[in-house]
Formats: structure tokens, C-alpha cells, sequence
């Protein structure tokens, strides 16, 4: 039985939850590949990535690079001599990189493939209302999120669940499934099935300002959906106007009320404690939400220092 060495490479705090369950059952990694650090906040202070952040605290070997075809790093690479690799949360990688090692790349991506291919599978699952999502492990090809998969595990989404939740309960299925997935090839035990493309697959689409903007004129379900897939981070956004004056505002928390009414579209009626907005068959009420310049806080919070007027419009 081959011991494994392994290079992980991974970014975001989801691959900390992975690199730290992988280190704790006891296989030997050999090196972490991650970004760059990045310029952040006001002072554009150097920021590092949360893998770069447990690789120092953890003594383990770090590489940064900035191109993944540089010849400097392809030998370093090389000379960790690593005959595994696994990919989380980190970017496409050359054909050169992800055929180095003996036993291959695994990457584990935070959806049911062949759903939700792309970069945001945890938010997408949300949007479109799925009732179940999971993880899957797959050994890395040429193009994105398409190689043969080795194995996957389901879990149901809660009709409450916002994706910053969802992202810690996939964390921990997905470090239980690259788990897994080691034991299944230090054995040698290995069987994979080939994704197959269909016409109904769904996409896992980046997420930008324009598909995070909230359509007021959508059901009540579409833009709760929307509010929970986009929370904590990004945020669902849309436009306030109050007395002619224009405001960005982020939305974090909503709940239904479905029922008849004789309101316009968009129109934000609010009491002492609550606000809410109406939609076609009914009304989104906002729980948490976020005016520019201020910080997060709830409804009752923002109403009890600030009051908006009758004609006040979401769109």
C-alpha cells in the first residue's frame, strides 16, 4: 500500500474545515498551495487567504504563486514530490499541475455534480430553491468541474437555512467525504463514474452586483430565496427612495407573509418595530438589513432611530 503524500490547494475558510480534518485523521501533507495575498479593507493592508493563515500556524510548507505555469513553481511543485493532490475552493489548474502526481488530482466541490458546475454551487442551490444539495469529489480534467466523480454525500437544505449555514454543514460533509475519498484510493479501492451532460443541468454562475440586485416584481418565495442564498455574503441589495433621496440598501434576513392587498409594487410600509415590503402575492418582511454607512442590524434596531415616509419605494 502506497503512503500518501499530498499537496492540498485550496483558498477560502470552507478549505480550512477540509486541510485541518485531513491533518487530524493523520495523512502526511507535504506542501499547501494558495493565492496570493491581496490588498484589503481601507488601508489596503496585505491580506492573506484563511488556508495561508492555518498553513503558518500549522508549520506547513506554503506556496504563493502568481502563475501557475511559472517554471520556478512547477519545480518546487515537483520537488515536494507529492504523488496526490486536492483541490478545494482554488482556481482551474494546467493540464501540467493537475498530471503531476502518481495517483492524480481530487478536487471536492460543494454541490451534486453534475449540478451546479461553477463558483458559487452553495448560493445557486439556495436561489433556485432546491430542498437537498451535498458534496462531490472528482478527479480534475481539462475543463471545469467535469471530471469522473469518486463519491458524493446528500444532505436536505432547511426552507430557513441561509447559505453562510449551509457553507458550515457542507464544510463538515466535505471533510467527512475527502476522508473518505483518501481511504477509498490508499487502497486502491477505487471506482468512478463518468459525469453525464443533459439539458436540465443547472449552473453555479459567478456571482456579480447585477444577479444579486432583489426584482421586487418576483414572488415572495424567488426573493426570500434569493435574501437567504446571497447571506451573509454578498448580500441581496436593491434601491430605497425615500423623499427623492436615493439609498443602496443590503438585505440579510426576510420572511414571507403571503395575502391579498391593494399595494403597489415595492412599496415599503414599516410600524415602530417592522417593515416590510410589498410583492404580488403579498409581502417580503425585512429582518436584518444594512443602510450605507451603517452597520448590520435588525428591522427593530433601524426603526427605532430612524422613520421613512409613507411614499418610501424598494425597486
Amino acid at each position: 500500500m502506497e503512503k500518501l503524500r499530498i499537496v492540498f490547494m485550496g483558498t477560502p475558510e470552507f478549505a480550512v474545515g477540509i486541510l485541518d480534518t485531513i491533518i487530524k485523521n493523520n495523512y502526511e501533507v507535504v506542501g499547501v498551495i494558495t493565492a496570493a495575498d491581496k490588498p484589503a479593507g481601507r488601508g489596503q493592508k496585505l491580506k492573506y487567504s484563511a488556508v495561508k493563515e492555518y498553513a503558518l500556524a500549522n508549520n506547513l510548507t506554503l506556496l504563493q504563486p502568481t502563475n501557475l505555469k511559472d517554471e520556478d513553481f512547477l519545480n518546487e511543485l515537483n520537488a515536494l514530490n507529492a504523488n496526490l493532490q486536492i483541490v478545494v475552493a482554488f482556481r482551474m489548474l494546467p493540464k501540467v499541475v493537475w498530471e503531476m502526481p502518481s495517483l492524480g488530482t481530487f478536487n471536492l466541490h460543494a454541490s451534486l455534480l453534475p449540478n451546479y458546475r461553477g463558483a458559487a454551487p452553495i448560493n445557486w442551490a439556495i436561489i433556485n430553491g432546491e430542498t437537498k444539495t451535498g458534496v462531490t469529489t472528482f478527479f480534475i480534467d481539462d475543463k471545469i468541474d467535469t471530471g469522473a466523480m469518486i463519491l458524493n454525500s446528500e444532505i436536505a437544505i432547511d426552507e430557513n437555512e441561509n447559505a453562510g449555514q449551509l457553507h458550515d454543514r457542507l464544510m463538515n460533509l466535505g471533510s467527512t467525504t475527502v476522508v473518505d475519498t483518501l481511504e477509498l484510493i490508499q487502497k486502491g479501492d477505487l471506482t468512478t463514474i463518468v459525469q453525464k451532460d443533459n439539458a436540465d443541468i443547472k449552473t453555479a454562475y459567478k456571482l456579480n452586483k447585477e444577479n444579486c440586485k432583489i426584482d421586487w416584481s418576483k414572488p415572495a418565495v424567488e426573493i426570500n430565496n434569493l435574501i437567504r442564498g446571497l447571506s451573509p455574503y454578498p448580500a441581496a441589495w436593491c434601491f430605497f427612495t425615500d423623499k427623492s433621496e436615493e439609498l443602496t440598501v443590503k438585505i440579510y434576513e426576510s420572511k414571507i407573509l403571503i395575502e391579498e392587498h391593494n399595494h403597489s409594487i415595492g412599496s415599503v410600509i414599516c410600524t415602530k418595530k417592522e417593515m416590510k415590503v410589498t410583492v404580488k402575492d403579498g409581502y417580503i418582511q425585512i429582518l436584518q438589513i444594512q443602510f450605507p454607512g451603517k452597520k448590520k442590524m435588525s428591522t427593530a434596531e433601524l426603526l427605532n432611530g430612524i422613520s421613512f415616509s409613507l411614499d418610501t419605494k424598494a425597486y
